[in-house]
């Protein structure tokens, strides 16, 4: 029998949907459990000045534990700084939800698909202001 978080957060998923993953502002997780096929994608969507995340979307492929962690997650991330978002921890949307000990990995999906839109975001970022740090240079030698 299900927690009746589970059960809420399954019957009525908060945040589904994605945004564009080009959208530079928007930073993509993609994990998956060999185990059980569960796949889950949780972007998250910063705002560059401030450095929080003003929103955040994901598509789950699982079982209602799975999809209420991701929905858990989405809820959690918004309104954070960056960092903040990093400290997240499995066992706290496990404990949340009050999942099983079988369904403890769906709750560390939804940890690595924090971590990596956060990865991605920052990779997206790092490779913008390297083009953009680089175009000075490339306009003086195109001269």
């Amino acid at each position: 029998m299900y927690h009746e978080r589970v059960v809420d957060h399954y019957n009525n998923p908060r945040n589904v949907g994605a945004f564009d993953k080009n959208d530079p502002d928007v930073g993509t997780g993609l994990v998956g459990a060999p185990a059980c096929g569960d796949v889950m994608k949780l972007q998250i969507k910063v705002d560059e000045k401030s450095g929080k995340i003003v929103d955040a979307r994901f598509k789950t492929f699982g079982c209602g534990s799975a999809i209420a962690s991701s929905s858990v997650a989405t809820e959690w991330v918004k309104g954070k700084q960056m960092e903040e978002v990093l400290s997240i921890k499995n066992t706290e949307i496990a404990k949340h939800l009050s999942l099983p000990p079988v369904k403890l990995h769906c709750s560390m999906l939804a940890e690595d698909a924090i971590k990596a839109a956060v990865k991605d975001y920052e990779a997206k970022r790092s490779k913008l202001y390297a083009s953009q740090d680089a175009a000075p240079v490339k306009k003086a030698a195109d001269a």
